[in-house]
C-alpha cells in the first residue's frame, strides 16, 4: 500500500528523533514573549516611579519634620538644609542648637538624586517654609513637584 506524504515534511526514518524547531514554531514562540513583554514592562515601570513619588513624599515629611524641631530649638527657620546637620557658626545659634536633626546629608537627595529645594519664605506656605523634591522630570516648578504645601488637611 502506497501512502503520501501531505505535510510536507520528510518524515523521520525509523529509531530517528525531530531535533529541530520549524520557523512558525520560532515565531509563534517570539511573538508571544513580545505580547507578555508589553503588558509586563509597563506594569513594573510604573511600580517603580509609584514607589519613587511615594519616597519623596516621605523624605519631604521627614525634612518637614526635622526644619519644625529646628525651629522649636532655635526660634527660627534654618537659612538652609544643611543647618538640620551642622551646627550653626554663630555662637548665639549654636547653644540653642540640638542638632543634628538628620543624618548628614544621608537625606539631602530624592530618589532621582536631585537635591530637595527649601525656601524659609515660604511662597506655597504662606508664614512658614516650602520643602520639596523637583519631582521625577528633575526640573522645578513643575506638575511633579513633591512639596511640604500637598495633601494638608
Amino acid at each position: 500500500m502506497l501512502t503520501f506524504n501531505t505535510d510536507h515534511r520528510p518524515r523521520p526514518m525509523h529509531g530517528q528523533v525531530r531535533s529541530a524547531f520549524t520557523l512558525m514554531e520560532v515565531l509563534l514562540v517570539l511573538v508571544i514573549l513580545v505580547v507578555l513583554g508589553a503588558i509586563v514592562v509597563p506594569m513594573f515601570t510604573g511600580i517603580g516611579e509609584s514607589a519613587n513619588v511615594k519616597a519623596a513624599t516621605v523624605q519631604v515629611n521627614l525634612l518637614a519634620d526635622a526644619i519644625n524641631y529646628y525651629k522649636m530649638d532655635v526660634k527660627q527657620f534654618p537659612s538652609s538644609l544643611e543647618d538640620l546637620v551642622n551646627e550653626p557658626s554663630d555662637a548665639k545659634l549654636a547653644k540653642k542648637w540640638s542638632g543634628p536633626y538628620m543624618e548628614a546629608n544621608k537625606n539631602l537627595a530624592d530618589p532621582w538624586d536631585n537635591p530637595y529645594k527649601y525656601d524659609a519664605k515660604g511662597k506655597k506656605n504662606q508664614g512658614s517654609y516650602d520643602v520639596w523634591s523637583v519631582g521625577p522630570d528633575g526640573q522645578d516648578g513643575t506638575e511633579d513637584d513633591i512639596g511640604n504645601w500637598q495633601n494638608k488637611s
